[in-house]
């Protein structure tokens, strides 16, 4: 009963035989393996885009902080919900890639940006020339922090405002296809289509050892990536084993297979915990994350039975009254099964 992250989840084995079969022989080093020649052509096949830039990194946070640098100056903002990854998660790596450019935390229920905050800061910002930051890019986290949706609609409204003052816009994706699988729409539909200039295309969540794409959707773009790539030292010299880990996922689309049974996971999870009379869902179950909350006496027993999970907000102990609510974020993993769900769901239902 392991609920605490989709990082903890293992690589799928189809990921790992991949890798055995990159690992034969020799082949050409950063980025210019024939794999890779193959990944780009995927990828821009699944969205539709057939001048799109794609380059690989190992970690979320370097395809973030470095798909940014590339929209965003120094002297500008990044507009992100308050509780964006970009920033509650990533040790201020966007800011330093920028090169110093701030983020501007935006409002909005179930960590969606409100378009009516966005046009605030719009409106405050650089209202006095150069003595203030000036407006830079936009950054949209789909599935968000909350485990939520943006809609097609809402991502077009937020664009929209963006490209109207000149903003270019950042979908991070680490859970990209959670959302993709959940509001049942095409890659294109849901990043270029909808006015996203580039994207973090996120696999590590959803099966991979570590590997994710970053697309530019502009592909003036694609030198200063290359180059700011290079220079952030995340540009590997065996990259065939990031290309095999993406060309796996692509394959049969056993990235929207993955992405599906770990939704499917949380929405099973999110049901049977609600049939407690006591519990209660912080945000709406979307993707593959559940964010909830039941007594005190259920957490300890669903513990002490050996559920890994966090606590959200974390500072929150076992100790206490029985039945005060505790809240919580359990996630799912491509590999959560349902009998794991099950005994959960068994375990602090009894107790309650």
């Amino acid at each position: 009963m392991w609920f605490t992250s989709d990082n903890a989840a293992p690589a799928h084995p189809s990921v790992l035989e991949a890798l055995t079969r990159a690992n034969e022989g020799y082949t050409a080093s950063y980025g210019a393996d024939p794999i890779m020649e193959a990944v780009t052509a995927q990828i821009r096949d699944v969205f539709e885009a057939p001048d799109a830039a794609v380059y690989l990194v190992a970690t979320g946070t370097a395809a973030n902080a470095l798909a940014l640098a590339c929209l965003c100056p120094p002297w500008a903002t990044v507009y992100c919900h308050r509780n964006s990854h970009v920033e509650e998660d990533e040790c201020a790596a966007p800011e330093f890639y920028t090169g110093g450019a701030k983020l501007t935390l935006l409002e909005g229920p179930d960590a969606k940006i409100d378009p009516q905050s966005f046009r605030d800061a719009l409106g405050y910002t650089a209202r006095a020339g150069v003595h203030n930051v000036q407006k830079g890019a936009l950054s949209i986290t789909n599935t968000t922090e909350a485990g939520t949706l943006y809609t097609l609609d809402e991502i077009r409204a937020l664009t929209e405002l963006a490209h109207a003052h000149n903003c270019p816009t950042h979908l991070d994706g680490a859970r990209f296809t959670n959302a993709l699988v959940a509001l049942g729409c095409t890659p294109a539909e849901m990043t270029w289509k909808a006015g996203i200039d580039a994207v973090s295309f996120g696999g590590t969540k959803n099966g991979l050892m570590g590997v994710e794409a970053i697309i530019l959707f502009d592909p003036a773009k694609a030198w200063e990536l290359e180059l700011r790539r290079k220079r952030g030292a995340h540009l590997f010299s065996k990259h065939r084993y990031l290309s095999a880990q993406m060309q796996a996922y692509l394959k049969d689309d056993l990235w929207l297979k993955l992405a599906a049974d770990s939704n499917a996971r949380a929405a099973q999870l999110s049901r049977g915990l609600m049939q407690m009379p006591t519990a209660r869902l912080m945000h709406p179950t979307q993707g593959n994350g559940v964010f909830a909350g039941f007594p005190r006496i259920a957490h300890r027993a669903a513990q002490e039975a050996g559920a890994k999970y966090y606590f959200w907000p974390f500072d929150q102990s076992l100790d206490g009254p029985d039945e005060e609510i505790l809240t919580a974020r359990l996630m799912c993993s491509w590999s959560t099964t349902e009998e794991e769900v099950d005994k959960m769901v068994s375990v602090v239902k009894s107790a309650a």
